[in-house]
């Protein structure tokens, strides 16, 4: 499968990606093409279930979208099965749509690669653990792979517009204003 480098920003998705078939969670049978409902789309790749981080951004993104009319619509992406994944949303945000990828397959042609022990431990990490603690936030069982980064690509017109590559484990952007790196809406 072609893969998305850091370089490729303002670059069109390649169609070995585009017509990948996926399944998962609220999605209509058929490609990841026919998942992008939306001309302006986030693509937001999950750590894994049990990672408080991935917990703390689906609520954070679940915030930001309730919040404001004009968000981008948002496309999940994890590891695991799609049974795993229904099971997990239906207690985070059960209108969300998300793609399973227990292979990796799609995090691996985006980029979204496996954190080095500094950015999944280090100091930063554990100071981001109060912060999402504080807002109620636990970790769960572990499942997939625990290395694995999460990443975040803002989709317009199957271009890639702008993606955050995070420094860390729990390196999240402000995701109330992520509606502002797409082009204006007409």
């Amino acid at each position: 499968m072609s893969r998305i480098s850091e370089s490729d920003e303002r670059a069109k998705i390649p169609e070995a990606v585009l017509v990948r078939p996926v399944f998962g969670v609220g999605l209509s049978p058929g490609t990841l093409a026919g998942q992008i409902v939306s001309e302006r789309t986030l693509f937001v790749f999950l750590r894994h279930f049990g990672c408080i981080f991935c917990r703390e951004a689906i609520a954070d993104i679940r915030a930001a979208k309730e919040a404001d009319p004009d968000y981008p619509d948002v496309l999940f992406f994890f590891q695991g099965s799609a049974t795993e994944g229904r099971a997990f949303l239906r207690r985070y945000w059960p209108e969300a749509r998300a793609v399973a990828d227990p292979e990796l397959e799609l995090y691996d042609a985006f980029g979204v690669g496996r954190a080095t022990l500094l950015e999944a431990l280090g100091p930063q990490v554990l100071k981001a653990n109060r912060r999402a603690k504080s807002k109620g936030h636990s970790s769960g069982p572990r499942s997939g792979d625990i290395w694995r980064m999460p990443g975040i690509f803002a989709v317009e017109s199957l271009h890639i517009v702008w993606s955050h590559s995070p420094s860390h484990a729990a390196d999240h952007p402000d995701f109330a204003g992520l509606r502002d790196v797409f082009s204006p809406a007409t």
